[in-house]
């Protein structure tokens, strides 16, 4: 043991641990903890990986459903049961404090981690997804940061040939120093070909496969569990490299050599590497494991113990092997042309032996690194912050409504936040894989076809981080209705989320109370929508010294299923002539919306009009409305209002529309206000007294807009402008502020 490396409190310190953990770990280890495993402990116990602040929290979240095959917590990604044999994988991850300091590989290597979580399990990534969320786009700071962002997601994705189906990009100034990285992946597997992440079989090998193990992305889930700062510039080693290529080498090795039958366990090295892989494994199985870290491929000579056992290198796999078929385990990797070593075996003890050139340097209890573990929970103080009780005493009449209408709805198309992000998406392969159903479709969900049945899945993400600022436990509430409004109106059933938590500093007592306000509203949501969480991850520390913490951001990621794929339903309008019809109430409510937002510039409000039960209601209407094929198109009012959600289901055939507005709210509420529970339907005349006589079944309000025209938006008819004017704004805000 090297025992000239005894650490000290001040050491503990320095890898972020606090002196009562450095106490306990000596407990744990009945000894002082040498550097590797102090080491150990520091990235293990991270937040990032432990979830030591949030753990108590993410347990009352509903976790079961009917369809669900692998709850939250139980593998490396939810499993839910799509029928007929098949499941279906899917996980969101943040990869944000990389993405702050490189943000091409910072975002690139997110993509490579969450499609590893999806083949680990033995499922075939289909699709991928991503929330953005970056600060002022008037800096060069935020211009480099979403270049270098979106072409990172892009050369990863498109390498690795997996299509991106949809995703969202949110600009505010909250975002200026801490970016926000979110990445998803969803993935098919047949019954009978999944792979637990569990180790077992006292005697059976330990391999690494894939790339070598070098210097990069050490003390990264550490890094990532600490607020940026000026000096985060020195962590840039924290910050991994990624290869598409030898990824997906990785993912058709993997995918085979599970087929065989002869893996015991497998889990990729995402978060804190070697360690994490080990540890995790070998606690969920209740066995050891004894590891010569000699033996482990390395891209650089000399490196040190600690830096095999923490490195963050990418495109890695950890596999345990049942003894006796170890050549057509290794067959089929050198098939692929890539690293397989046998670096240890499994062992009785429930301990983690680490050795060097046959010298042990570190002895820890696998039970005791890992979440729901020895690892520490802590309830943390959380108080109301000042400010949320200066928004409620927001009042509509207080706001001056504009005379000139066509002004704010042209500020509206032309914003960031609302305008087209084709700067970003025709970075993005969509069409690789030949299953995307809604590349050139336009849909509120993006929806892959299943191959070689008649069902789809629906994938969506989800989150207005201003609702939840405002409010955090009814905006994230909003966030998960958002989700499952989009699956419902692409054709869909919601069945699962995942989420991705973003918060600021947790022992900040007004941060932490945004983080229990969110999960009480996402709890509640789920519950309502039997939504079961089948996991994803929680992001804290963004924040830093002289911005403050970001909004709270709870990016919903949800999964819908269509058992029969001629349910799609798009958002585009379809023939001139056509009824439009508003389902859900209009409300007079404009808080929260961009148009108070950037318009008004009035930020002091509380979140915007919602009623769970109501909304609810609305999606079962809709689900009829579908099933009986009496809609056209359905698409939901969400950010910018009304005015915004006819105008994007008018754009795609350049159509235009004539509608009334309703004189029992002020029209700028009407047109602009984001009051939740509403979409927006087209009908054909022909289907109008079906459409009436189904809707009167339910007690879920609707009222007739107006038609669909042939290319001028009229409302109470006043011309708001020609179609092909509007999308030449729409299309090209990001390209005139970014360039081609």
């Amino acid at each position: 043991m090297e025992t000239l490396e005894l650490t000290t409190p001040e050491t503990a310190k320095d890898l972020g641990l606090l002196p009562e953990e450095f106490e306990r770990i000596k407990e744990i280890l009945g000894r002082v903890p040498n550097f590797t495993e102090l080491s150990i402990f520091s990235v293990m116990w991270s937040e990032h990986c432990s979830y030591k602040n949030s753990i108590t929290w993410l347990k009352t979240l509903p976790k079961d459903g009917p369809r669900m095959l692998a709850k939250a917590g139980e593998e490396n990604a939810g499993l839910v049961d799509l029928g007929d044999g098949i499941g279906c994988a899917f996980k969101i991850e943040s990869h944000n404090h990389p993405s702050a300091l490189e943000p091409y590989q910072g975002a690139a290597t997110g993509v490579g981690g969450i499609n590893r979580d999806i083949f680990t399990m033995g499922a075939r990534p289909i699709a991928q997804l991503n929330s953005l969320r970056f600060g002022d786009l008037s800096l060069d700071r935020t211009k480099w940061l979403i270049k270098g962002v979106v072409k990172g997601i892009g050369d990863y994705g498109n390498a690795f040939g997996i299509p991106t189906v949809g995703g969202e990009l949110f600009f505010d100034d909250c975002y200026n120093v801490n970016p926000l990285v979110n990445a998803m992946s969803a993935g098919i597997v047949k019954a009978g070909e999944t792979v637990s992440a569990t180790s077992y079989g006292v005697g059976n090998p330990v391999y690494i496969v894939g790339s070598a193990t070098g210097k990069d992305g050490i003390h990264g889930a550490a890094f990532a569990s600490k607020d940026i700062t000026e000096d985060s510039v020195n962590d840039l080693p924290a910050v991994q490299v990624g290869d598409p290529f030898q990824e997906k080498l990785l993912l058709e090795a993997t995918l085979e050599v599970i087929k065989t039958g002869a893996v015991v366990g497998m889990q990729d090295m995402g978060a804190a590497g070697i360690i994490c892989s080990n540890s995790e494994m070998s606690a969920k199985g209740e066995h050891g494991m004894r590891i010569d870290l000699d033996k482990v491929p390395t891209r650089q000579e000399n490196m040190k113990p600690f830096e095999i056992l923490l490195s963050e290198s990418q495109e890695r796999m950890l596999i345990v092997v049942h003894k006796g078929r170890e050549a057509e385990v290794e067959a089929i990797f050198d098939k692929w042309d890539l690293n397989c070593a046998i670096i240890g075996e499994v062992t009785d003890t429930k301990r983690l032996l680490y050795y060097m050139h046959g010298e042990l340097v570190a002895d820890v209890p696998a039970e005791d690194l890992v979440l729901g573990g020895g690892a520490p929970v802590y309830k943390r103080e959380y108080r109301e912050p000042a400010y949320f009780k200066e928004n409620q005493k927001f009042k509509i009449d207080d706001v001056k409504e504009p005379a000139n209408l066509k002004e704010v709805a042209e500020h509206l198309i032309s914003h960031p936040n609302i305008a087209s992000k084709r700067w970003v998406t025709h970075q993005y392969d969509s069409t690789v894989g030949t299953s995307t159903m809604t590349t050139n479709r336009p849909c509120d969900a993006g929806v892959v076809a299943v191959k070689g049945t008649s069902k789809a899945i629906a994938l969506t993400v989800d989150c207005n981080s201003r609702y939840v600022y405002a409010d955090s436990q009814k905006g994230c509430a909003i966030a998960v209705a958002e989700a499952a409004r989009n699956i419902t109106c692409a054709g869909g059933e919601p069945v699962a989320i995942t989420n991705c938590l973003n918060f600021g500093n947790p022992y900040k007592p007004e941060v932490y109370w945004q983080f229990v306000g969110a999960i009480k509203g996402m709890g509640e949501a789920c519950t309502k929508f039997e939504t079961p969480v089948t996991g994803g991850n929680v992001s804290f520390y963004n924040q830093s010294s002289d911005e403050g913490p970001v909004f709270p951001t709870p990016t919903i990621g949800m999964l819908g299923v269509l058992d029969d794929i001629s349910t799609i339903t798009t958002s585009d309008f379809k023939q001139p002539g056509d009824l439009v019809y508003l389902i859900g109430e209009s409300v007079n409510d404009i808080a929260s919306s961009q148009y108070l937002a950037s318009y008004h510039k009035i930020l002091a409000a509380p979140a915007p009009y919602f009623d769970l039960d109501k909304e609810y209601a609305m999606h079962q209407v809709i689900k009829e409305l579908i099933k009986h094929k009496v809609i056209q198109s359905a698409h939901d009012v969400s950010d910018g209002g009304l005015y915004v959600t006819l105008v994007e289901s008018a754009l795609p055939n350049d159509f235009g529309f004539d509608i009334a507005s309703d004189n029992s709210v002020r029209k700028d509420a009407f047109l602009f206000g984001e009051a939740q529970g509403r979409v927006v339907v087209s009908v054909s005349p022909e289907e109008q007294e079906r459409f009436i006589e189904l809707m009167a079944t339910s007690e879920v309000e609707f009222s007739l807009l107006g038609t669909v025209t042939d290319g001028y938006m009229m409302i109470d008819e006043d011309s708001f402008g020609h179609i092909t004017d509007t999308k030449m704004v729409y299309d090209n805000v990001l390209f005139s502020i970014l360039g081609d």
